[in-house]
């Protein structure tokens, strides 16, 4: 069923108690939920505090399933919890191996929605690429995710179940990188994101570290204000992929909305760590946004930002209608920002057999176009 997005709050000693959401048949969603929220529930239950801890520890360190696994909370707290709260895990419908080793993860939420990420081996490490949103509503024209449209956001629970299932998968190893960039614009779900990095990022959750947390939009600007508000530490990144707004606006409409001089601006404003930067994502896309001069205008436009760039060739698919530059054009655009004195990295994307590389995530439609058939 689906989760009451906003916290239920009770009035008691001249302020509001912030506890865990709840479905609607009242019973608690406790994954996404922080210590200070399991506090609240256990002193609500009448049991001693020290049991929020013990729950903390199950769902967040030992990735548990059920009540069942916590062994050593009581017989009594685990019967109050059984009754009175789920923990919220979504299901994994199907996981698909890459010849290059990746991983796609398919999730069913308890709706019968779907949802993908991308579990990532790299040297001795794994990045993790989760959702928050079934669907897209940014609609970018170079992405498989925005081409079946918009459904819904997803709970902060159901956000962190990815992390934690994933965890259990890689035996109990957990992902040394979680980027959100997977299905979804996370800005324009942060009533439920916040919530879920606060949990990923503490020291007594599970503990990820932050700047290895990266957080990606299109360009939200208000979003972005209210993330760095947050001051969770999270790295954050900017889907560009266009040095004007006559190209941005047909590649990504959201443009017009913030156009790209706004968001500069927004990205010169964000509070970075020190020693940090933004990442700027650019899709290189043949004809399109791959010449010299629009790597100029890049040069040009990133100028006084601490940032590396991330150069992605276009991971082609049959239902677009853009191809990947040549090699050659690729290198010559790399080159042209390493002599400005840019980082710029070209991330060949992983999981292309198998449509788990960037812009190819889009279980919500074709789970749907499959029970059509």
């Amino acid at each position: 069923m689906a989760a009451n997005s906003q916290h239920r709050e009770l009035k008691g000693a001249g302020r509001d108690i912030a506890l865990p959401p709840k479905r609607r048949d009242g019973k608690y969603i406790l994954l996404g939920a922080n210590l200070w929220e399991l506090r609240n529930l256990v002193q609500q239950a009448g049991m001693p505090v020290f049991r929020a801890k013990q729950l903390f520890h199950w769902m967040y360190h030992r990735a548990a399933l059920s009540f069942e696994e916590m062994h050593n909370i009581s017989r009594v707290f685990q019967q109050w919890l059984e009754e009175n709260c789920v923990l919220g895990h979504i299901d994994i419908a199907d996981v698909r191996e890459s010849r290059d080793g990746s991983r796609k993860v398919v999730f069913r939420l308890a709706d019968g929605k779907y949802v993908e990420s991308v579990l990532i081996k790299e040297e001795d490490w794994y990045t993790l690429c989760i959702s928050t949103q079934v669907g897209c509503a940014v609609g970018c024209t170079f992405c498989m995710t925005g081409y079946g449209g918009f459904q819904r956001n997803m709970t902060r629970a159901e956000i962190v179940s990815q992390v934690m299932l994933v965890k259990r998968a890689i035996h109990g190893e957990l992902p040394r990188n979680v980027v959100l960039m997977g299905m979804g614009e996370p800005l324009l779900n942060l009533d439920e994101v916040i919530p879920a990095l606060r949990v990923l990022v503490d020291p007594e959750g599970t503990a990820i570290a932050a700047r290895r947390v990266t957080v990606s939009t299109s360009g939200i600007i208000p979003g972005m204000k209210r993330l760095g508000e947050a001051d969770l530490g999270v790295s954050l990144a900017i889907s560009l992929n266009a040095t004007s707004n006559e190209v941005r606006d047909v590649l990504m409409p959201i443009n017009k909305t913030y156009p790209i001089e706004g968001l500069l601006e927004a990205c010169r404003e964000f509070p970075l760590r020190p020693r940090r930067r933004i990442t700027f994502e650019y899709v290189l896309l043949k004809d399109i946004n791959d010449t010299l001069e629009d790597a100029r205008r890049l040069a040009r436009l990133l100028m006084g930002i601490p940032c590396k760039i991330n150069l992605i060739p276009f991971n082609p698919d049959p239902n677009l209608p853009f191809e990947r530059p040549s090699e050659e054009r690729i290198l010559a655009f790399q080159e042209f920002l390493y002599r400005k004195n840019y980082t710029a990295i070209i991330r060949y994307s992983k999981g292309v057999d198998i449509g788990g590389a960037c812009g190819q995530l889009a279980a919500h439609w074709r789970a749907a176009a499959s029970q059509e058939k």
